[in-house]
């Protein structure tokens, strides 16, 4: 079951959104977004998920997966890879995370190449691709819509080790389909981890947000 509460925009041309997710039972998780110096505080003190759809791509490419696995090919003939935009991308936010001491724990990426790159290239972490967090369209080769959803959904409800932040990178339509949310490439939500399949979305950063953050709050 999902609740949705819209915040409106806040600080540095920010849209967030509150939602909770909770597996068969409803609950008012409502809680006020977060944004600027706060947001920086909290993920400075561990706690969260941030979840970042892989970074810019380019277009002209299709994926052409026909088999199970086929998804993991870096060959630009098979399937849709970074642009050289999204690599540069990936970088920026890397190094914004890392000058603002944001701590990090575990990085998980989907196995798509995209997915893994973006998260190689943020260089926040060993990064450990697995299918708990899968593209949408091929569902149907791990086991169905609703179990990639509920794999996500556990993903985004489990709460990182003390002190740390978890980052997933994967795809908008899993993060729409788990969360409701969803976010332009490089585009990232903040959740509250909430145990469970349960777990409140505090907020929506743009990619050059990141940047942002860092030049205001990297020597705070």
């Amino acid at each position: 079951m999902m609740k949705i509460k819209t915040a409106g925009m806040l600080a540095v041309s920010c849209f967030w959104a509150v939602a909770a997710v909770a597996g068969s039972a409803e609950h008012d998780l409502a809680q006020q977004p977060l944004s600027g110096r706060d947001l920086v505080d909290a993920l400075r003190q561990g706690g969260y998920v941030i979840y970042f759809r892989h970074a810019a791509t380019d277009w002209s490419q299709d994926d052409r997966v026909t088999a199970e696995g086929g998804w993991t090919s870096c060959d630009p003939q098979r399937m849709r890879q970074l642009s050289d935009q999204g690599r540069a991308a990936a970088r920026r936010i890397g190094d914004a995370i890392r000058r603002l001491d944001i701590p990090i724990g575990r990085v998980l990426s989907s196995q798509y190449c995209r997915t893994r790159q973006t998260a190689q290239l943020m260089d926040i972490g060993p990064v450990v691709p697995t299918l708990a967090i899968m593209n949408m369209r091929v569902a149907d080769m791990v086991g169905g819509p609703e179990a990639v959803v509920e794999r996500a959904q556990r993903e985004l409800g489990r709460p990182p080790k003390p002190g740390t932040n978890t980052v997933l990178v994967a795809h908008g339509n899993l993060m729409r389909a788990a969360s409701g949310a969803y976010t332009g490439e490089a585009g990232a939500g903040i959740y509250a981890p909430l145990g469970g399949k349960e777990f409140q979305l505090v907020g929506l950063l743009l990619p050059e947000q990141w940047q942002q953050l860092a030049d205001r709050f990297a020597n705070e």
